[in-house]
């Protein structure tokens, strides 16, 4: 069986502990003109020399190369010969991604993967989605070629489109992660997320936990490292792939700034390996944390809760029904948890978690149904609402976690009516016990988040005063 693209690419970011992916963009102005010859011929060797010379000094901090065909293309039939010279020159080993955003059907569709694959020799090109599925097959159908399906792109004017909003809250560039996701049965599709719009990187992370992602504008379009390693990092610590073109090629040493960048990469790769574990789920969303902090959703004080213990900190996310854009990012962050379960349907606890399974329930079209507090005394007297059958696995969702009272209630009445519980999710678990209440129960408790690295987070970023984080930690510690 072939080697899958994406085998083929880990393998190089493990070789040479990197994921660098050098761009190969000869723009005209940054060729050197050493005479007066300026057709198309001599700057398309111009260019040719520009890239061999990139690459002769890359190599060995590269995880791929990605030409952008637009820049040789330019020079005519003479920079799509020069193209492929380039493209030959790469050692063996190093994935070259053909920057082309090609879009088309049928025949056409055919004739631009021969190209890509083909006369040019380049193992995976970026894609459009927009023209469907049956688009993509001529560049997915062998699984040594590989495909970057834009999906949020780093331009300014990238969510004129990208950032429209569907059906339940999600919004289109989600969607196509979505779509990337079930497409990739070759383990040869990925995404285009642009690391200049570290939210929306972070929520394609999450709608696609294990797609790699091309994360451009890094350099000159100044897209934060950082950020952008910290939204799109798989928890294995691979799984983005940055590129970066003028801020190598213009600097006075390419090789010493490919590796300086090579380096940085690495450090925060080891920064984000070393940091703080959350509650074995996943990475803490920074941008989430700090969003129910800013509207409310979190507040400090002091505060009863149900179970009579005085609280420093109060949890309220019956706010969100308020907040559509930070209630569509809450149940996009249930989604990972989700989706390593077994279960038939869910069934949200009243009231806070019923908006929550809603928007998750319209995101992946997982049936829904929920235990009442309260059993009417007219018509059907039902203790249980929607369709179900007895037997059937359901995975009970729920906002925050505290001593795991209210999940032991619903479970009675999920048990009663014939119904199978064995995994409870919520967004934040408190710590206060319900993690063991509910295991002598025999469920598991998977949350988002815990308070203990929420608490860590506000306090490295200073959004929250410190006297407060102290007492919001001896309340933990009791």
């Amino acid at each position: 069986m072939a080697t899958s693209f994406f085998a083929a690419l880990e393998k190089r970011v493990r070789k040479v502990d990197s994921l660098l992916c050098i761009g190969l963009d000869p723009h005209a102005a940054d060729l050197p003109v050493d005479s007066d010859e300026t057709g198309p011929e001599a700057m398309a060797e111009r260019a040719g020399d520009f890239c061999l010379r990139l690459i002769d000094a890359c190599a060995g901090a590269a995880a791929g190369f990605k030409p952008n065909i637009a820049f040789f293309e330019a020079f005519g039939p003479a920079g799509l010969e020069v193209l492929a010279q380039v493209i030959r020159a790469i050692p063996p080993g190093i994935p070259v991604i053909l920057d082309a955003k090609r879009g088309d059907i049928a025949s056409t569709a055919e004739a631009y993967a021969q190209a890509a694959f083909g006369a040019l020799g380049a193992h995976a090109v970026t894609l459009s989605p927009y023209l469907g599925r049956d688009a993509l097959e001529p560049f997915l159908r062998d699984p040594k070629h590989g495909a970057f399906l834009l999906c949020k792109t780093s331009n300014p004017g990238s969510g004129d489109l990208q950032d429209l909003e569907l059906a339940g809250g999600e919004l289109v560039y989600e969607h196509v992660a979505g779509l990337a996701k079930a497409w990739n049965t070759h383990d040869n599709l990925g995404l285009v997320a642009g690391a200049t719009h570290p939210q929306a990187l972070g929520r394609i992370r999450a709608a696609a936990p294990d797609l790699w992602i091309l994360a451009p504008g890094v350099g000159a379009q100044g897209g934060n490292l950082q950020a952008a390693l910290r939204a799109g990092l798989r928890a294995d610590g691979l799984g983005l792939l940055v590129p970066v073109s003028r801020a190598i090629s213009q600097a006075g040493d390419p090789r010493r700034a490919a590796e300086a960048l090579r380096r940085a990469i690495n450090a925060e790769r080891e920064a984000l390996k070393a940091a703080p574990a959350g509650p074995g789920e996943g990475r803490l969303d920074e941008a989430l944390v700090d969003g129910l902090l800013e509207t409310g959703c979190i507040q400090f004080g002091s505060f009863t809760l149900k179970s009579g213990l005085v609280s420093p900190i109060y949890i309220d996310l019956r706010q969100l029904v308020s907040r559509p854009p930070l209630l569509s990012r809450v149940a996009t962050a249930y989604l990972p948890i989700l989706e390593k379960l077994s279960f038939e349907r869910l069934a949200g606890l009243p009231y806070a978690a019923l908006p929550i399974a809603t928007a998750i329930s319209l995101r992946r079209g997982w049936p829904l149904i929920y235990p009442r507090k309260e059993v009417k005394e007219y018509g059907t007297r039902a203790e249980i609402e929607g369709a179900y059958r007895a037997g059937e696995q359901v995975v009970v969702i729920d906002d925050l976690a505290t001593t795991g009272g209210s999940k032991l209630e619903a479970l009675e009445k999920l048990s009663a009516a014939g119904l199978r519980v064995q995994d409870v999710v919520v967004l934040i678990d408190r710590q206060s016990g319900a993690a063991e209440a509910l295991s002598q129960a025999g469920l598991k408790l998977h949350a988002v988040l815990n308070l203990t690295q929420m608490l860590d987070h506000w306090e490295r970023s200073g959004k929250v005063p410190q006297e407060q984080i102290r007492a919001a930690r001896e309340f933990l510690a009791k």
